[in-house]
């Protein structure tokens, strides 16, 4: 019961109008939260994880950069991904992932239609947090040897790297899901 990236979703995308180089993030995206998704259902088998929820969510979340790289890409990658009638799921991931999840107060700052982009879902934190990992490891300002370094050294790299941590919101949040979801991927005692 596996989900492998789609040729068609793949179209899709550069229809769209997505870059070749913003599609290689998100294919890279996709396939670290499949590899995160894989290692917490080796721990525990008993949470029921929706796998082409977490592919297909990394793999559209920056459905939106066709149009702009802006803040607002979120919005409108949901925007386009429902006039091709992607699942209201996907759509979600794709309109929440800006800082990891804004409340309705930092989406007003930021000028975003004014709502909860609050990550409820375990897939949703863990796309989110696929894409952090990713851009650590592929954007070349943070030397990384192995990709699981990126894992080991994230909290400092979000602390030290205004880039990637943001803000003093936005950074709690990445590390809460960091915390979370290197706690699920650790083995039992």
């Amino acid at each position: 019961m596996g989900y492998s990236i789609r040729e068609e979703d793949l179209k899709l995308l550069r229809e769209a109008g997505v870059s070749e180089a913003d599609i290689k993030h998100c294919i890279k995206v996709a396939e670290k939260a499949l590899e995160i998704a894989s290692r917490i259902k080796e721990v525990h088998p008993e949470i029921d994880l929706d796998l082409e929820l977490i592919g297909r969510g990394g793999l559209f979340h920056d459905l939106g950069k066709a149009k702009t790289h802006a803040i607002e890409h979120g919005m409108i990658g949901a925007e386009i991904g429902r006039t091709l009638g992607l699942p209201e799921e996907i759509l979600a991931i794709m309109e929440k992932h800006i800082r990891g999840g804004l409340t309705a107060e930092e989406a007003r700052e930021l000028g975003l239609p004014v709502k909860d982009y609050t990550l409820y879902k375990l897939e949703e934190r863990i796309v989110i947090y696929a894409d952090r990992l990713v851009d650590i490891i592929t954007d070349g300002i943070v030397e990384i040897k192995e990709e699981k370094e990126a894992e080991e050294r994230f909290e400092e790299i979000l602390k030290t790297i205004p880039k990637y941590g943001k803000n003093e919101r936005t950074l709690e949040r990445y590390l809460r899901y960091h915390q979370e979801i290197q706690a699920l991927m650790k083995k039992k005692i």
